[in-house]
């Protein structure tokens, strides 16, 4: 069994307030086509969303980068046709706040992946190099076997990108693959 992790494909991360801009606008219609390919196997699928509060002093990300995906504002919405696949869908997607890089700090991820039986985890969205990043370390150490779709992970880094997907694959084991061979192979 697997899992799909849709980690912070939001306004803010792809145009808003810390964005990736066009390589993750870029990613719209294979985001949200990934995503109803998952939903359509009824594999678990979730959405892992960055949740901060407004003007929050102790939040180690508030020395690092711009407030972002605050919660309450537009900015934590879901960016384009994956808003839309949401909505209409929702009843079929797990939705996950997290507060760190990490999907699985702080969060019942790990436990909603074990009451399934599952033991892969697939992961898409931004930033390659952060979090998408971290939540694979996290998976790794915790023993899923991970699958990165590789054109469908951004980061507003080229080079951390780059570096992220060699890590992914030299350091973690993870499959590294194109998510539109997958896609057109599971469809077949």
């Amino acid at each position: 069994m697997k899992a799909l992790i849709v980690i912070d494909y939001t306004k803010d991360f792809v145009d808003g307030n810390l964005p990736v801009g066009q390589p993750a606008i870029d990613l719209d219609d294979r985001i949200a086509a990934i995503t109803q390919t998952y939903v359509d196997q009824g594999d678990f699928v979730i959405m892992a969303v960055d949740l901060h509060e407004e003007n929050d002093p102790f939040h180690p990300e508030s020395k690092l980068f711009p407030p972002h995906n605050i919660r309450g504002t537009a900015g934590r919405h879901l960016y384009g046709k994956l808003d839309t696949l949401y909505e209409n869908q929702s009843d079929s997607i797990y939705w996950l706040d997290k507060t760190r890089y990490s999907a699985f700090v702080g969060t019942d991820l790990e436990l909603k992946l074990r009451e399934r039986g599952i033991l892969e985890v697939h992961l898409i969205g931004v930033c390659t190099d952060i979090c998408v990043l971290h939540t694979a370390v996290d998976a790794y150490n915790k023993g899923f076997a991970i699958t990165v779709y590789k054109d469908a992970v951004a980061s507003f880094n080229p080079v951390g990108h780059d570096w992220a997907l060699r890590h992914f694959e030299g350091s973690l084991g993870a499959a590294v693959r194109s998510a539109e061979d997958t896609i057109l192979l599971q469809n077949r």
